[in-house]
């Protein structure tokens, strides 16, 4: 199930802004690049390989963004040249020859907030909720690096957080729904942290909402959820339920069989869980406070209605207009 239409941010005049989405054809960027595109902003869009997206994206100009070489706050100012907000939704799981989690996450990031200070641009940083000093993981110390240093830039700047994101053509979504599905689910004891659940489309309009705004300076950090508060194995079942209506088995998984899987994924690439994942699984992931229901103007939408079960009609009513104006 999609949202209503009257779901979606109004069409704008000519003239709105320009948004340059870097990632924007992966799973966050895309919702992103919809959410804006239809509340009339005039979207660029970065991207590793462009010429593999022309199709998908006929409204929108593309070009060639690779981290490693952004390395410089010099290095982006072609990029930024006729831009008014950038919104950054780039990040690695895993790293690949030439994409370091410090490339990528921090040193890059680092720089185009600096770029954008000195070009007085608007900036609109994805993170993630659970980083803390001292995760022995290089995925989330790099992402809190690169946090603290666009923190530090100078910039009109906001960091989202969103929780946990289910959608079209999510990576980690998919798994999940295909691990809900098995009749044997394998709990680890240790997780046990909360998490907030949230549709993809919701963020993309989040964004758009943000890039509206004038100045981002009563938004430096902002976190995002859904309303629902779900365990691991309870949003399983959630899952599950709407997939067969049955309960699977689900068993205890002792931590260190957990941890020693978590270090196989990253090994092998097999899997979205990794041990930065395992790491987040025992703390809650929580929004503190929740504003994605101010910047929607309206409810989140519950993980049902992108599962195809019934939704109350009145649980998510349509947001406030917005304008993406300069």
């Amino acid at each position: 199930m999609q949202p209503d239409p009257e779901d979606s941010p109004p069409s704008l005049a000519p003239g709105a802004l320009r948004v340059l989405v870097l990632g924007g054809t992966g799973f966050i960027g895309r919702h992103a690049v919809a959410a804006l595109h239809a509340a009339g902003a005039r979207v660029a869009i970065g991207s590793r390989h462009p010429a593999r997206h022309e199709s998908r994206y006929p409204f929108a100009a593309l070009h060639q963004v690779r981290f490693e070489h952004l390395l410089q706050p010099d290095a982006w100012a072609p990029l930024l040249k006729g831009v008014d907000v950038v919104v950054n939704c780039v990040g690695i799981l895993r790293q690949r020859p030439n994409e370091s989690y410090d490339h990528v996450h921090h040193r890059a990031p680092a720089a185009l907030a600096v770029a954008c200070a000195g070009a007085a641009i608007r900036l609109i940083h994805t993170s993630a909720l659970g980083l803390h000093e001292g995760a022995k993981s290089r995925f989330l110390s790099s992402k809190l690096l690169g946090e603290r240093a666009i923190a530090a830039s100078g910039s009109d700047y906001a960091i989202v957080r969103p929780s946990l994101l289910d959608g079209e053509g999510g990576f980690g979504a998919r798994w999940l729904r295909g691990l809900s599905r098995s009749p044997v689910h394998f709990i680890p004891r240790g997780a046990r942290g909360g998490i907030a659940a949230m549709v993809a489309t919701d963020l993309g309009t989040a964004f758009a909402g943000l890039a509206a705004l004038p100045s981002l300076a009563a938004h430096r950090e902002v976190e995002l959820g859904g309303t629902r508060r779900y365990g691991y194995a309870e949003y399983l079942r959630e899952l599950r339920t709407d997939y067969t209506g049955t309960r699977a088995l689900q068993i205890p998984l002792p931590n260190w069989a957990a941890r020693l899987g978590a270090h196989a994924c990253d090994v092998l690439h097999f899997s979205p869980f990794s041990y930065g994942h395992w790491i987040l699984l025992q703390r809650d992931n929580m929004p503190a406070p929740n504003r994605l229901p101010e910047l929607l103007g309206r409810e989140p939408l519950p993980i049902r209605a992108i599962l195809g079960a019934p939704v109350h009609p009145n649980a998510h009513p349509g947001p406030a207009g917005s304008t993406l104006a300069k």
